[in-house]
């Protein structure tokens, strides 16, 4: 089993790296390589099985250098995040769209169709959202981000239905918890909040108490990439929309205080970003009956999605500020 991970280096592609040299299989067949792409690759462990290819996923000739020998599986993650990626619409258009077309066309072009499992995003819907959403809820992108995970979404339901590429395209929510000041990414708040409350440092939430949100824990991400890597049979819909967790603000700092108590609350103030909040803080409960039945799941609940992000223990040991382990392994 050859596995090939763009933007492996990223939050997600780093835990699921590191998920699958710990498990050591995928499809229940051994991984004998780990193709990583991605601009750096520092920090990996030395394993016979990791293939480091350093550069941007826009280089054609280091993406053909990387799939020379085949693969089976691509998790196809790198991206410039939607904040950046409308600052600088040429490094959007380059990463998100045109790579991620060109990624495509060379899988379609392989001695057989390997499984693509591409990381798409909530970000597909916009704003101004119905106050019940469902899988069949309609997609009005309101940023060059958005729209380019959409369109690469089309074209991947297009050569799956020609036979070409074996894609399944996940919709992810906020994954929760990244490293403190991530880049042009709008949602950062929401790891933001987390670090800081479980470190017991000063945080001014640009979002209200009352500001709701889609959350998913990195390790639950990682469960349904590799989940949909290991689909077989026909599909419904190329295209599913994970189960969400649906909590407010407060529902998340009512969660941090069993295990941190109540003194880190002190030192978070609320200074709304109307913008801000009205893109990422109205999202309304979400069914996802289609999706559950494949067997994709969220963290079940507020407690869950704390521990599985920050690793905490199962049950509170003590009430007081610890610094977080976010991008451990899992």
């Amino acid at each position: 089993m050859r596995v090939m991970i763009t933007g492996a280096n990223g939050f997600v592609g780093r835990e699921l790296s590191l998920r699958l040299l710990a498990d050591g299989v995928l499809c229940g067949q051994p991984v004998e390589a780990l193709l990583l792409l991605d601009q750096s690759l520092d920090g990996f462990p030395e394993d016979k099985r990791i293939r480091r290819y350093c550069g941007s996923v826009a280089d054609t000739a280091l993406v053909r250098r990387a799939l020379a020998d085949g693969v089976d599986v691509v998790f196809h993650l790198v991206s410039v995040p939607g904040g950046a990626a409308e600052a600088n619409y040429e490094q959007g258009y380059e990463v998100n769209l045109r790579a991620s077309l060109e990624l495509l066309h060379q899988l379609r072009n392989a001695d057989r169709a390997p499984r693509l499992v591409y990381a798409s995003s909530i970000a597909v819907y916009g704003s101004n959202l119905a106050l019940r959403m469902d899988e069949a809820s309609a997609c009005l992108p309101q940023s060059s981000y958005a729209t380019h995970k959409l369109i690469v979404e089309s074209q991947l339901v297009d050569l799956a239905r020609r036979g070409e590429v074996d894609g399944v395209a996940l919709r992810l929510p906020g994954i929760v918890a990244r490293a403190r000041q991530s880049r042009g990414l709008k949602s950062a708040f929401m790891s933001d909040l987390l670090q800081a409350f479980a470190a017991g440092e000063h945080y001014v939430c640009p979002v209200s108490a009352q500001a709701t949100a889609w959350w998913m824990s990195v390790r639950c991400c990682v469960d349904n990439l590799v989940h949909a890597a290991e689909l077989r049979g026909e599909l419904a819909s190329r295209v599913i929309q994970l189960p969400v967790l649906q909590l407010s603000i407060e529902q998340v700092l009512d969660a941090l205080s069993i295990w941190f108590g109540e003194e880190p609350r002190s030192l978070l103030s609320f200074a709304p970003e109307p913008e801000l909040e009205a893109r990422f803080g109205c999202y309304p409960p979400l069914r996802t009956p289609q999706a559950k039945a494949l067997g994709f799941h969220h963290d079940g609940s507020a407690a869950a999605l704390l521990r599985n992000a920050l690793n905490l223990p199962a049950t509170p040991r003590a009430r007081r500020p610890v610094p977080s382990l976010a991008g451990a392994p899992s």
